[in-house]
């Protein structure tokens, strides 16, 4: 029956330990597992500069599909209307009345020539060749009339319209400058979104160690507090025996108060830490969250090795080097204004009155082509002060280029230094660990078995913590300087 029991109980301890296990993933499934690559896919969607990066890039994408279009014929659609108070006229106002009464001029003159004839014939007879000659004199005033008529221009109200095509053939090289620009331009908003891309990983990664070295530092303050409660519950029996004054347990209760006010400040110094990783990342600042990463070394990249083309890699010397391209070019632009420009034009043109069938009031049109020619003579030297001006600001980009990648060579060789200065410092602080862990256990040991004093203990204790701190440092520290070295060299992606 005793057996039954035992099995019964050991069957009940099984079934209430598999229960925890099935309760523990929802108890800690309020906290968030990060990763440094979750962190980094993070905080590269929330921050802002770099959606601005990628609209610039739309920008001067959508700016040199334009550029582009200058190669291509240009159509243009133009129309117009204008009212004038008065029209314009061919014939002036004696030439008006003149042709108007042509006839009655002319049949004036013709019976004054004929009057002495007329006045022998009979009077029945003069009659009929009056009225013969009014009749004449009105036709041909109607004749006048129609000339004057047919001359008048009605131009108080024209319409024009034209649809225009224009080819350039020779701009003196400005459109091929102005497509490099573009393109160029294009290039410099990528390289801004580089540079901006790893300024943010930068900024990320920093932040992710130091929540990493926090929480490794907290773990450790925590076996700290526990080590020297420990021993204050020993000095504690030391004093209920006798062996022990009240003045050590109070030198170890102060020991014991300061481990535990520094747990708290690395407790706090925590929180924040994860409240900038959250706030980096686009997490609510009390999100709670946990990183899956622990400290472990990694191989030291070879900046000796990379040469000059890796440090090329950088987006800093990308964007000088585009900035003198871009000078460069610049300068081609202004070339071109003291530089013959040559345009093929053609297109079709509609005007009302139209004169093509002498004035006529209604819409009528012609095609047309032509070449155009446009030759710079005399500026005042305009141009050529404006081109020496762009020479002199391509130099300057130069010169700064040449500078920035001296100072980036340099940044190399000092974060290369700093890497394997981080390594020898972890070296050193792994063999003071293990001599920290060594020199604690004989301590320990010693005091209980009675050959060493309590304040032995906490000396080895204290230089313990600080080996394991140093330790947590130096791992931190190679992290760091790795991505310091990474960040040098251009290489820092996602």
């Amino acid at each position: 029956m005793e057996m039954i029991n035992r099995n019964k109980r050991k069957l009940v301890a099984r079934a209430v330990m598999l229960g925890l296990l099935v309760l523990l993933p929802s108890a800690v499934s309020g906290q968030r597992l990060l990763t440094l690559d979750s962190c980094r896919a993070m905080a590269l969607r929330n921050n802002k500069q770099m959606r601005v990066a990628e609209l610039k890039q739309e920008v001067t994408a959508n700016t040199r599909k334009s550029a582009r279009t200058k190669y291509l014929p240009q159509v243009n659609a133009l129309g117009g209307y204008v009212w004038t108070s008065k029209e314009m006229s061919i014939l002036n106002d004696d030439q008006k009345s003149t042709l108007s009464n042509m006839g009655t001029n002319m049949a004036t003159k013709l019976q004054s020539a004929l009057s002495p004839l007329v006045s022998t014939l009979p009077a029945e007879t003069q009659m009929k060749m009056g009225s013969d000659l009014a009749a004449f004199g009105g036709a041909i005033n109607q004749v006048g009339a129609g000339v004057v008529d047919g001359f008048r221009t009605d131009t108080r109200n024209m319409f024009a319209g034209a649809v225009m095509v224009t080819q350039p053939l020779f701009m003196g090289g400005a459109i091929i400058a102005a497509n490099k620009m573009a393109d160029i331009n294009e290039e410099l908003a990528a390289n801004s979104l580089d540079l901006k891309r790893q300024n943010t990983l930068y900024t990320v990664d920093q932040a992710y160690w130091q929540v990493v070295s926090l929480k490794h530092k907290q773990t450790l303050a925590e076996s700290y507090v526990a080590l020297v409660q420990k021993l204050q519950n020993d000095v504690q029996k030391m004093i209920d025996q006798g062996v022990a004054t009240k003045g050590d347990g109070l030198s170890v209760s102060v020991r014991v108060n300061e481990a535990e006010m520094a747990l708290t400040q690395v407790s706090d110094g925590l929180s924040l830490s994860k409240m900038l990783l959250c706030q980096l990342c686009g997490l609510p600042l009390d999100e709670e969250i946990e990183l899956a990463d622990n400290l472990t070394t990694a191989p030291v990249p070879d900046a000796s090795a990379s040469g000059v083309s890796q440090r090329l890699a950088r987006p800093e010397l990308r964007m000088l080097q585009n900035a003198v391209d871009l000078s460069r070019q610049s300068t081609n632009v202004l070339k071109a204004g003291n530089l013959p420009q040559l345009m093929l034009t053609g297109g079709y043109a509609v005007t009302n009155p139209n004169t093509f069938n002498g004035f006529e009031k209604k819409f009528a049109g012609f095609w047309n082509v032509g070449v155009m020619l446009r030759v710079p003579v005399w500026n005042w030297g305009d141009v050529k002060y404006k081109v020496r001006a762009s020479k002199a600001s391509t130099a300057m980009a130069s010169l700064e280029l040449d500078d920035a990648r001296e100072m980036i060579d340099l940044q190399v060789r000092q974060s290369n230094f700093k890497v394997n200065e981080a390594y020898k410092k972890l070296t050193m602080a792994q063999s003071n660990v293990a001599n920290a862990d060594e020199n604690l256990r004989m301590a320990n040991l010693g005091f209980k078995e009675g050959t060493v004093s309590f304040t032995t203990v906490m000396e080895a204790q204290t230089a313990w913590q600080l080996a394991q701190t140093q330790k947590i440092d130096a791992e931190i520290g190679v992290k760091i300087s790795q991505v310091e070295l990474q960040k040098a060299l251009g290489t820092l992606a996602p």
